[in-house]
C-alpha cells in the first residue's frame, strides 16, 4: 500500500494543514489576548520555512504563480466584503471625520518614514553599511512589509535599479511577519489596557454614523441569487478592473479597487428593484474565508525568503517601522482628534494598512462597524505610503 500526493493536489492538501493548525493555534490564548486568524500567517510562515521546497518541486512550473493566485483571491474576497458591510454607514461617517481621517492616515505613514529614515542613518554610521543605495532598498522593504503594504512593496520593485528588486523583497518578507503579529496584538491589547467598556465603545462608534445610513427601500428587492455571489462577484470584477487605472505611476491595485467599488455597492445598496447588497452570512464567511486564503499564499512564500536572507538586526528595524507609527497614531488620534476608541483604533488598521488586524478588530469589537473607519482611513494611507516609498529611494 503506498500513499503519494502530486501537483494540484499536494498544493491543496498543504493549505487545509495549515487552515486547520493555524486555527488551532490562533485559538490559544494568554491573559486574554490570542493571535486569532492571524495564527494562519504564523503556520503558512513556518510551512514555508520548513517544506517551500517540496512544494516547489511539486510545482516546478507554477509554485509561485499558485502561490500569489491563492493570496489575491483570499484579498479580493475579503476586501470586497469588508466594503460591502461597511458601505451603508461609511460615507455618513466619511463626512463627520473626513479631516481626522486624512489627517491620521498621513500622521501615521509619516510616522512611519521618520523611523525609515532613522534605520538609515543608524545602518550607515553604526551598522557598518556600506552600500548605501542597495540597504535603501532593503530599508524601504521593510517598510513595506512593516506597514503589510503591497502597493507599496511594488512600487518600491519599480523604483530602485534592477539589481537590488531582489532587496527589496528581502526586506519586505523579514519585516512583514511582525507586521502582520505587532497590529494584531496591539488592536487586542489595547482595549484591555484602556479597561475599556467594549458595550459602551460600541454604542459611540453607532453614533457617528447611524444617521446617515441609506434609506430603506418598501418594495421587494429583486435578488439575483440566494447567496448574493452574483453581485458580490460583480462589485470583485468592477473592483479589480477600477484597481488596474493607473494615474502616472499610481493606481489604487486590486485592494483599493475593490474596497471603492463595494464600499458604493453598500452604500446604495440597491440598482432600481435589483439588490445590490449580499445577504450578511455570505459576507463573514467570504470575508474569513478570504483572509484565510490571503495568510496562506503570503506566508508561505515570505517564509521561504525569511530564512534565505533574515538578520536579526533588519528584523529589529522592522519592528520599530511598525510600532513606532503605531503608538504615535494612536495617541495623535486619543488626545488631538479625540475619536473613540474603536474608531482610533479602526483608523489605526487602515493607516497601517493591516488587513489581519480589521479581521481581528472586528471580532474583538464585537461589530463589523469598525471597518468604516479602516476603510476611510485606507486610501489615504496607501497613496501615502506608495508616495513616501519612492520618494525614500530617490532621496537616499
Amino acid at each position: 500500500m503506498s500513499f503519494s500526493l502530486s501537483g494540484v493536489t499536494f498544493l491543496m492538501f498543504s493549505i487545509l494543514i495549515i487552515a486547520s493548525l493555524g486555527y488551532a493555534l490562533g485559538r490559544i490564548t494568554v491573559k486574554g489576548v490570542s493571535l486569532g486568524t492571524a495564527g494562519v500567517f504564523i503556520v503558512a510562515i513556518v510551512y514555508g520555512c520548513l517544506f517551500y521546497n517540496n512544494l516547489a518541486a511539486e510545482l516546478p512550473d507554477y509554485t509561485g504563480s499558485a502561490l500569489k493566485i491563492i493570496e489575491n483571491l483570499g484579498l479580493i474576497l475579503f476586501v470586497t466584503s469588508v466594503g460591502f458591510i461597511a458601505g451603508p454607514k461609511f460615507f455618513g461617517n466619511m463626512k463627520k471625520n473626513f479631516k481626522s481621517y486624512v489627517l491620521l492616515g498621513v500622521l501615521i505613514i509619516v510616522a512611519g518614514g521618520i523611523s525609515a529614515v532613522g534605520c538609515i542613518y543608524f545602518g550607515r554610521f553604526f551598522g557598518g553599511e556600506t552600500d548605501y543605495e542597495g540597504f535603501t532598498a532593503m530599508i524601504v522593504g521593510l517598510l513595506s512589509g512593516s506597514l503589510t503594504s503591497t502597493p507599496a512593496f511594488s512600487a518600491a520593485k519599480d523604483t530602485v535599479a534592477a539589481n537590488y528588486e531582489g532587496l527589496v523583497s528581502v526586506g519586505h518578507g523579514i519585516a512583514y511577519l511582525f507586521g502582520v503579529i505587532g497590529v494584531v496584538l496591539f488592536v487586542q491589547l489595547m482595549p484591555k489596557l484602556e479597561k475599556a467598556d467594549m458595550a459602551a465603545e460600541r454604542a459611540k462608534l453607532v453614533q457617528v454614523s447611524d444617521g446617515d445610513e441609506k434609506k430603506k427601500y418598501d418594495g421587494k428587492l429583486i435578488n439575483m441569487d440566494g447567496f448574493g455571489i452574483m453581485v458580490f462577484a460583480l462589485a470583485a470584477v468592477l473592483g479589480t478592473v477600477v484597481g488596474k487605472i493607473a494615474f502616472g505611476a499610481f493606481s489604487l491595485t486590486t485592494t483599493g479597487g475593490c474596497l471603492l467599488v463595494s464600499l458604493i455597492f453598500g452604500h446604495f445598496g440597491r440598482l432600481g428593484k435589483v439588490n445590490l447588497m449580499p445577504p450578511e452570512h455570505t459576507l463573514k464567511v467570504f470575508r474569513e474565508f478570504g483572509l484565510m486564503l490571503f495568510l496562506i499564499g503570503a506566508g508561505i512564500a515570505g517564509g521561504a525568503e525569511f530564512v534565505e536572507a533574515f538578520k536579526l538586526i533588519y528584523f529589529v528595524y522592522g519592528v520599530i517601522m511598525t510600532v513606532f507609527p503605531m503608538i504615535i497614531g494612536y495617541l495623535f488620534a486619543k488626545y488631538v482628534l479625540k475619536l473613540s476608541l474603536l474608531n482610533n483604533l479602526g483608523s489605526i488598521t487602515g493607516g497601517m494598512t493591516s488587513t489581519p488586524a480589521l479581521g481581528t478588530l472586528i471580532n474583538v469589537a464585537g461589530t463589523e462597524d469598525v471597518a468604516s473607519a479602516y476603510a476611510a482611513t485606507y486610501p489615504i494611507a496607501l497613496i501615502a505610503v506608495v508616495v513616501l516609498s519612492q520618494v525614500l529611494i530617490l532621496v537616499f
